[in-house]
């Protein structure tokens, strides 16, 4: 009898094995190359919404999808490594978050489908052939468009009438173009309005804090925070420097108005990664990444701070405050 229980025991494990093993199998690997770091706040909200948005789509992590993500922290030299360490270890797909990120990954595969989150310009970097037919293998979302300097400029000459200059800050080596994305625009939008801008590279911490203390060194002066990794990790010195130099300031993310800026208006950032959900889900489910079309942003916000206008001694208009999406008191 114990020899019978043995041999049905092993037959029955047997049988187990290859089961356990076609379930393991069915669980999709995603790579998430992020910019910021693990302890980011922002950064977490942006994995909890991709998360969400593959939720609602029916993959659950440790149940029928794994998610390994890796934190870049903004480091060029960190991006490169972790691209390569990440497609080393054969993805499904990989969710990258930027320019930089997206460079570094197709220097490492020309293969692995890539969904980007907030790429600028697609088309000049070479990630797609054509926003309508991508032709290769990244495809993804768009974080905003040129035209949205000129916005910039209008709603900081709302909130300071007088404004004649405007300081344009963003790190070369991190933002689109190294610059200029948004600079000429943002130039060209200026000078129409009667203020002239002022590019203000910076590379590191103390840059930043010279660029500021330069807006205010002159009456009148206003600040353009660019949309670019770098800022976005800077983002507690940019606004604390600002406010101390009490230099109006206007930036592209919520989270820049929410940690304590005056000012933000641009793409909803978290509506962007529970979109990118759907094109990772249509990847998983056979749909080949060079023929999902690029997606323009579809939800933009203001967002004013009230406090930060009080401590700066501005005034926000009814009517500009009736223009907000949020009012942050």
């Amino acid at each position: 009898m114990r020899r019978r229980e043995f041999i049905t025991c092993v037959g029955a494990a047997t049988v187990g094995w290859p089961l356990a093993a076609r379930a393991q199998e069915k669980r999709r690997r995603i790579g998430v190359l992020l910019g910021r770091s693990p302890a980011d706040p922002e950064g977490k909200q942006q994995a909890e919404a991709l998360e969400q948005g593959l939720a609602q789509l029916g993959w659950n992590r440790d149940r029928n999808v794994l998610v390994e993500y890796r934190w870049s922290g903004g480091d060029p030299v960190r991006t490169r490594m972790l691209a390569k360490e990440l497609v080393s270890q054969q993805p499904d797909v990989i969710v990258a978050q930027n320019t930089a990120i997206v460079t570094a990954l197709l220097g490492e595969t020309r293969t692995t489908p890539i969904v980007f989150v907030m790429v600028t310009d697609p088309i000049a970097t070479g990630f797609v052939a054509s926003l309508a037919k991508p032709g290769g293998n990244a495809s993804g979302l768009v974080d905003l468009e040129p035209s949205l300097a000129g916005k910039w400029i209008d709603l900081l000459m709302q909130i300071a009438p007088r404004l004649a200059r405007v300081h344009c800050i963003f790190n070369p080596e991190t933002a689109p173009g190294a610059g200029s994305y948004y600079l000429r625009p943002l130039e060209l939008a200026a000078t129409s309005l009667g203020v002239e801008p002022i590019a203000a590279p910076v590379r590191d911490a103390a840059g930043i804090e010279q660029a500021i203390a330069g807006v205010a060194s002159e009456p009148n002066g206003g600040l353009v925070v660019m949309p670019d990794i770098f800022n976005g990790i800077h983002r507690e010195l940019i606004i604390s420097t600002a406010a101390r130099d009490r230099v109006p300031a206007i930036y592209a993310f919520r989270f820049f108005a929410s940690a304590g800026g005056l000012m933000s208006y641009g793409v909803d950032v978290l509506d962007l990664y529970r979109r990118a959900a759907a094109y990772v889900d249509r990847v998983l489910r056979g749909s080949q990444i060079a023929d999902l079309p690029v997606q323009l942003p579809i939800r933009f916000e203001l967002v004013i701070n009230l406090k930060a206008a009080r401590a700066l001694g501005v005034d926000v208009s009814p009517s500009l405050l009736a223009q907000a999406n949020e009012v942050i008191d």
